[in-house]
């Protein structure tokens, strides 16, 4: 299958090439601007009477991201996969890392999906557009040959269940929203 998509890469016109490259290798800045905008359309009006967990958990989503990250890390260095364009002889889009740089799974798979369960609890409307980029970030992984179709489906995976966990656990915290009401960090959790 990866040769398959690699191949297809290699036929196809340049103009798709640089769109999917530059996608993989800038589209996780994409994630992060969908995560401050699902954070600022969070915070309630000024003068709000009910509080809610959402400003919290949309704080906390950074931090998710960054724990998915850390997750797959881990994973990689206990499964110790050597990328495909190691151990393949194909043409590829982009360079092929080093010796060592692990490839399963895949790290930007795991953090575009982790941004995307995040936003599922914070921001349906902002998670229907992050869903399925994540999806194309995780395909793009593929086809700039960075990853066996494997590497993105475990990264995807770890990404979603890693969100999961932590932004159910992130949904608990209105009290916490309450009480940063009142302090000088209330433009954290409220509008002026």
């Amino acid at each position: 299958m990866y040769k398959s998509v690699t191949g297809l890469a290699d036929h196809s016109p340049g103009w798709l090439d640089t769109a999917v490259s530059l996608w993989s290798t800038y589209g996780l800045v994409f994630f992060g601007a969908l995560l401050l905008a699902a954070w600022w359309r969070a915070r309630p009006a000024a003068g709000a009477r009910r509080f809610s967990a959402r400003p919290v958990m949309a704080l906390a989503a950074p931090l998710v991201l960054v724990l998915a990250y850390v997750a797959g890390l881990a994973l990689k260095s206990v499964m110790r996969e050597q990328r495909p364009c190691q151990t393949l002889h194909t043409i590829t889009i982009e360079a092929c890392p080093p010796l060592g740089d692990w490839s399963l799974p895949s790290n930007h798979a795991a953090i575009a999906a982790a941004a995307a369960v995040a936003l599922l609890f914070v921001d349906r409307a902002l998670a229907a557009v992050a869903v399925p980029a994540a999806l194309l970030m995780a395909g793009s992984r593929v086809w700039v040959g960075a990853h066996y179709p494997h590497d993105v489906v475990l990264g995807l995976l770890v990404g979603a269940v890693v969100a999961w966990a932590l932004m159910s656990l992130a949904r608990r915290t209105a009290p916490l929203a309450e009480r940063l009401h009142d302090t000088p960090l209330r433009p954290l959790v409220a509008r002026r």
